[in-house]
């Protein structure tokens, strides 16, 4: 396992530095450690280390969005209002309309198997798109319309929705039955983790103000808690919605807002850990691709991701009329729904292992998505939020 780990950070230090000094992201270089290094190609990774990917992958999606609790202000969130709402759930929901549309046609499969296809692609990638707002707040761009807030914010939910749409279809393509209650699970998920993380940060404002502790042990006692949000989630799944996700960045977002100075302090802690945090999240995302199915993968379905992708970017556009955001702006927030990663890495190869007829197809979309769209998405990003957002 240390060989592994050695490999990872060494050769994914080297090749993300490279690829940025010619402008280019560097986690596209660590997607490329990670298909390189992994088991599809050279297989030098150990067994262990992909054994535990999931829960590193969780762990750096945490440090992440507890980056972005502690430097979000709900004063800056109030500001936005009505599109943050629309961009959780409404370009999600035409990515999805445009499978239905043209995939039968195109792959000759039914609208239900279009539907599942169309769920998995429609998410946006937190890890992509999370840390890249996060700089921006720390830059200056954007904020003073809390773009990258609303940004971040819509990301989290964006992804609670799309799960339930998917868990819905893969039940009734499995044998099971539709169910509307199962949609409820989505506004329960948002209102429940949102509900946690306000306590719980209140609870722990309460802590630090009493306790003095070092820094460091705060950040350990945040990541801790964070953690155990995540098992909660999956415990409450048959009973009720909960999003582990927004109740971490909730959490953060309360931390800040009732005790600034101590936000500033660890916000700056958790930056350092990211450094270590991305390349662990980005090579074993790329690990988990299999190469085989990107060499399967046609014309017809690039060309079906950009069609799922123009409808997004229609449906994001749709979000932001009658808004205070000029064209500009409103081309920026287009272009941050590209990212593709997290969520099709975590559940690509779920209707495969479900045995749908449709797995293979759904988890050759997942894959080239991820390749296509993360890199993408994050040299756009990169190359024009200078040029097209305000700074400070």
């Amino acid at each position: 396992m240390l060989l592994s780990i050695a490999l990872i950070f060494l050769c994914a230090l080297m090749l993300s530095g490279i690829l940025v000094r010619f402008k280019i992201p560097g986690l596209i270089g660590m997607l490329i450690v990670g298909i390189v290094l992994g088991p599809f190609v050279l297989d030098l990774l150990d067994d262990s280390i992909l054994t535990v990917s999931g829960d590193l992958r969780t762990l750096a999606l945490i440090i992440i969005l507890l980056k972005a609790g502690l430097s979000m202000d709900l004063s800056d969130l109030k500001k936005v209002g009505r599109p943050a709402i629309l961009m959780s759930f409404v370009p999600a929901s035409f990515e999805i309309i445009a499978f239905l549309i043209f995939a039968p046609a195109l792959f000759q499969i039914t609208y239900l198997e279009a539907g599942i296809i169309g769920a998995v692609m429609s998410a946006v990638s937190p890890a992509v798109v999370v840390p890249k707002m996060s700089r921006l707040i720390d830059e200056g761009y954007g904020t003073d319309k809390a773009i990258p807030q609303m940004i971040i914010a819509g990301a989290s939910v964006d992804d609670v929705f799309v799960i339930v749409i998917f868990t819905s279809l893969v039940t009734m393509a499995s044998g099971g039955s539709f169910s509307l209650i199962e949609f409820t699970k989505i506004p329960l998920s948002v209102i429940l983790g949102l509900a946690v993380g306000i306590i719980m940060g209140i609870l722990l404002v309460w802590f630090f103000k009493k306790y003095h502790m070092r820094d460091t042990v705060k950040v350990l006692i945040l990541i801790s808690i964070s953690i155990l949000f995540m098992p909660l989630e999956k415990l409450l799944s048959d009973i009720t919605g909960f999003s582990g996700l927004l109740a971490i960045m909730s959490m953060g977002i309360v931390i800040l807002n009732r005790y600034a100075i101590l936000a500033k302090r660890i916000s700056g802690k958790f930056s350092k850990l990211w450094v270590a945090a991305e390349i662990a999240l980005f090579v074993l995302v790329g690990s988990a691709v299999n190469i085989s199915y990107v060499l399967k993968a046609g014309f017809i379905t690039v060309l079906m991701i950009f069609i799922g992708l123009a409808f997004r970017l229609l449906g994001t556009y749709i979000s932001l009329i009658k808004t205070q955001f000029n064209q500009k702006e409103r081309l920026f927030i287009m272009l941050s729904q590209i990212p593709k990663a997290t969520v099709q890495a975590a559940i690509g190869a779920i209707p495969l292992s479900l045995g749908l007829a449709c797995g293979d197809l759904v988890l050759t979309f997942a894959v080239v998505s991820i390749l296509i769209t993360a890199p993408l998405g994050a040299f756009l990003i990169d190359i024009t939020y200078k040029k097209l957002l305000k700074g400070r």
